[in-house]
């Protein structure tokens, strides 16, 4: 007997559609997997064995072949499970074949027969849908998630033995069919947060650093990218972890695609009622490596630049990085993706996010903010190698450094601008970027002359910037950084045109590019 089922597996953070055939004929009882199934694919024969036994029904004592197609692109993960289970039952007749016609099947499978949740369902079914699949059979514990992708029937169990009584001549889908509606009214509280701007911390917390505030307020208005540089305990890490409050929500072509990259990733908990519309902030330990920062493996996952997309990437300590790992930034801060090459495939991740970065002036962290009792201690070597970690090319991508220093007096330790205000200036400045773009390419997409045509700037701000790039040596991609950042400056000061003070702002965020390329 011969049957064939839809399953599917996710490449990337985009979902594709196997093919399980299931082949039963006489011969000696074994059960061979093919189509490049990894390791954990192959150990699946056991797993549907043993569940198939403790479920009632009985395992052929045949010679039973499953074949995963297309045969040329390498199989992996635990998703398959449930879908041979099901092709096997059907050869074998103790299921009927037309209950699993038109339906994709996804679920890792206990010995003892439970359903267990797999990553990627989210991918998987929004393919499903592309490709015509109308239903979807899935652990329940997947199905809040494959719910966000609307038009799609969705049937959820928990154990194999739902899947019908081989006894009875009756069996429907019809106890498993999952209401999506009832389900999103019984779950009130997003696993993600609610309120926003509150889930990170309020700027009202930070005491001082108005100069910071406002540099990362221009940041969040137009996703640009930032280096934070002081002493210790001037509020660095607390000014960047408050950034994805102040950013605008995401719209639901963006969450979806975010929620995607977790579901691929495996870390979007459980039972989520909807989209993750909240921006993400990832904030890497300094000994990850180059591969968990852009992502890897045999099929690549992904890296940490991929689960910041729409959101904020932290490299807290930028210095204490390995050369490597910062290096491997330069493409997807540049391209607003990561492209992994195999022998086989090209995987492409998307990449566009803030990046937010940390750093002291040396090794002790005092140099330029020495005090009676907290002195720099590092020699002029040590402070050069410390600086020279961070490349040139990559401190070009980098389109603000802001200068956190210790306050002077206690007198400056006022609170300044909230999250809310923040926020409302944010939504405000993106308001007006749309409206005057409407549906042209963003801006942060621009280059060059098509750069220059679009941003309509006056005659003082138009010398001002040649005065610079003659004479500050800037290179062309931080003259371009520059223009856009003196655009959403513009855009918060509800300018139509760029002045000569949004430039020379703009300008003024460029101030470490001496400093560290001089050393």
């Amino acid at each position: 007997m011969y049957m064939q089922i839809c399953s599917g597996s996710v490449y990337g953070v985009e979902g594709r559609m196997i093919a399980v055939e299931v082949d039963i004929s006489s011969g000696l009882p074994q059960v061979n997997v093919v189509g490049l199934p990894d390791p954990a694919v192959r150990e699946s024969v056991e797993r549907v064995r043993a569940a198939v036994k403790n479920c009632g029904f009985a395992f052929p004592m045949e010679r039973i072949t499953v074949n995963l197609a297309p045969a040329d692109l390498r199989k992996e993960g635990t998703a398959f499970d449930l879908a041979i289970a099901a092709g096997i039952l059907a050869a074998s007749n103790q299921l009927r074949s037309a209950l699993f016609q038109d339906f994709l099947v996804l679920g890792e499978l206990a010995l003892n027969g439970e359903l267990r949740a797999v990553p990627g369902v989210l991918a998987m079914v929004e393919q499903a849908k592309l490709r015509g699949v109308s239903k979807v059979l899935l652990p329940r514990g997947n199905a809040a998630e494959a719910a966000c992708i609307e038009g799609m029937e969705l049937y959820a169990a928990s154990h194999l033995r739902e899947l019908g009584d081989p006894k009875s001549d009756n069996q429907s889908w019809e106890p498993l069919r999952y209401d999506a509606a009832a389900e999103r009214e019984r779950i009130t509280v997003n696993c993600f947060g609610s309120g926003g701007a509150f889930i990170h911390g309020d700027y009202g917390d930070v005491l001082g650093q108005h100069h910071a505030k406002r540099a990362l307020l221009i940041a969040a208005a137009g996703n640009h990218n930032v280096l934070l540089a002081g002493p210790p305990g001037t509020g660095k890490t607390m000014l960047a972890k408050r950034i994805p409050g102040i950013m605008p929500p995401l719209q639901e072509e963006e969450a979806l695609q975010v929620t995607k990259i977790y579901s691929a990733a495996g870390k979007l908990p459980g039972g989520i009622p909807s989209l993750m519309h909240e921006r993400q902030f990832r904030s890497p330990h300094h000994t990850i490596s180059a591969a968990g920062l852009i992502g890897g493996g045999s099929i690549p996952r992904p890296g940490e630049v991929t689960l910041a997309h729409r959101g904020v990437l932290f490299l807290d300590e930028l210095p204490e990085f390995s050369r490597t790992a910062l290096e491997v930034l330069r493409q997807p801060l540049e391209d607003r993706e990561v492209t992994i090459a195999r022998s086989r495939a090209v995987f492409r991740f998307p990449a566009s996010f803030l990046l937010a970065a940390s750093m002291n002036p040396c090794p002790c962290g005092y140099y330029g903010h020495d005090m009676d009792e907290q002195r720099c201690v590092c020699s002029e070597i040590q402070i050069a190698r410390y600086r020279t970690k961070i490349s040139g090319p990559l401190l070009d991508r980098i389109d603000m450094h802001i200068e956190v220093p210790r306050p002077l007096t206690s007198e400056g330790l006022t609170v300044g601008m909230t999250t809310v205000q923040m926020r409302e200036m944010v939504l405000q400045a993106v308001s007006r970027k749309q409206e005057r773009r409407g549906g042209q390419t963003e801006l942060s997409q621009l280059a060059g002359a098509s750069l220059r045509k679009a941003v309509e700037m006056t005659k003082d701000a138009d010398d001002l910037l040649r005065k610079a790039f003659d004479s500050l040596g800037v290179s062309l991609r931080a003259h371009d950084r520059i223009l856009k950042l003196a655009r959403t400056i513009a855009d918060l000061e509800n300018d139509d045109r760029v002045d000569s003070q949004h430039v020379a702002e703009a300008i003024g965020y460029r101030s470490l590019d001496r400093k560290l390329q001089s050393l």
